[in-house]
């Protein structure tokens, strides 16, 4: 089954292509001209808010929804005709939908035999698909007596049990409590990479998508607004959207002085990848909270400490400008206290400052 441990991707880069799919359930409710490729063995994480698209895509991707438009190949075949178990496809559901009557290996096995998989056979794969999943022996197991982490492991064992080409997880960590959900994040990372299979994953939680894919795609209203691996999504964002969606971020209006000068809040800022913007043009800026520091009084834009979050490692504290906006910026635990006044300047390594701050047109949106 699979490659297992030590397993080497192949470097085909359309392994999974999904050309132009479209599904439209009304004026802008569906997805739109989506078109995505993922190498073989890579997981791709579907990553956007509520309404967005990503669930319906995966409901297509597994032949749940029709397109109304594209196509979807895998290894060279377009599957869009084929019924959902031609596919060879592997879903796991965002509830599990494991059934309490049978036991694990009952629950596992379901599904061969429609394969034509049959006796030893089954019991063979069974038992190979709760390894993978390290639930060796578990086959007699009732449902009802395992964790919530476990019964998703048997989820996942069921889904791989026919021997996929492709795994579909939908939000496969929403049911857990918060320390279970980073435990077992982790568990299924090292699970898909040990397996080394092509992997589509659907979430609203950055946090998973950025932990478990190897590309992420963020969607909007069921268009594409951008993908990548996630520190080009964090540190180079496309749109004002997916600004906004990653990571913390606050937001200033600025004026082009020149190709590397900034006005923001009548201070001046020197920044890289300015270049083609011209002079007197105003702008949206997106800064994220470590991309700012406080500084000596009279340097920067003046402010006021409106709010201080302690949270372990760093500390956040909310400041507002003359001209009324609202900026979170990262900083030591002693550097300003509640009502002081303070000036803001971006931090002093040129690399960090022009990754964390992003400018774009005033009328993007």
């Amino acid at each position: 089954m699979y490659g297992g441990p030590g397993r080497e991707p192949a470097t085909d880069m359309s392994y999974l292509s999904l050309e132009a799919l479209t599904r439209r359930f009304g004026p802008a409710a569906g997805v739109f001209d989506l078109s995505l490729t993922l190498e073989r063995g890579r997981t791709l994480a579907l990553l956007g808010p509520s309404g967005s698209g990503k669930t319906t895509t995966l409901r297509i991707l597994g032949g749940f929804e029709v397109p109304d438009a594209g196509r979807i190949v895998v290894d060279g075949d377009d599957v869009v005709p084929l019924r959902p178990e031609q596919r060879r496809f592997g879903m796991v559901f965002q509830h599990y939908a494991l059934f309490p009557h049978l036991d694990t290996g009952e629950n596992v096995a379901f599904g061969l035999a429609s394969l034509g998989v049959q006796g030893p056979e089954t019991e063979r794969r069974v038992a190979q698909a709760l390894a993978l999943v390290d639930l060796a022996g578990y086959e007699r197991r009732k449902i009802g007596g395992l964790s919530g982490g476990q019964q998703q492991r048997v989820a996942l064992a069921r889904a791989l049990a026919p021997e996929p080409r492709v795994l579909l997880l939908d939000e496969p960590l929403s049911n857990l409590d918060p320390a279970l959900r980073e435990r077992t994040r982790r568990e299924l990372r090292s699970l898909i990479r040990r397996v080394g299979i092509t992997t589509v994953i659907v979430t609203h939680e950055q946090e998973d998508a950025f932990d478990l894919g190897d590309v992420v795609a963020v969607l909007r209203e069921g268009r594409l607004e951008q993908a990548g691996v996630p520190e080009v999504l964090y540190r180079e964002p496309a749109t004002p959207f997916v600004a906004g969606f990653i990571g913390r971020s606050s937001w200033l209006t600025g004026v082009i002085r020149g190709s590397d000068t900034l006005e923001v809040d009548g201070a001046e800022w020197r920044l890289g990848r300015l270049e083609g913007r011209p002079a007197g043009a105003r702008v949206r800026v997106m800064v994220r909270p470590e991309a700012l520091a406080f500084s000596e009084k009279g340097q920067g834009i003046p402010v006021t400490v409106a709010d201080r979050r302690f949270a372990g490692s760093s500390t956040f504290y909310l400041v507002t400008t003359a001209r009324g906006s609202a900026v979170e910026v990262s900083a030591g635990p002693e550097a300003a206290a509640l009502g002081q006044k303070a000036w803001l300047v971006p931090v002093s390594t040129p690399a960090d400052r022009d990754h964390l701050v992003a400018v774009f047109p005033e009328e993007a949106t």
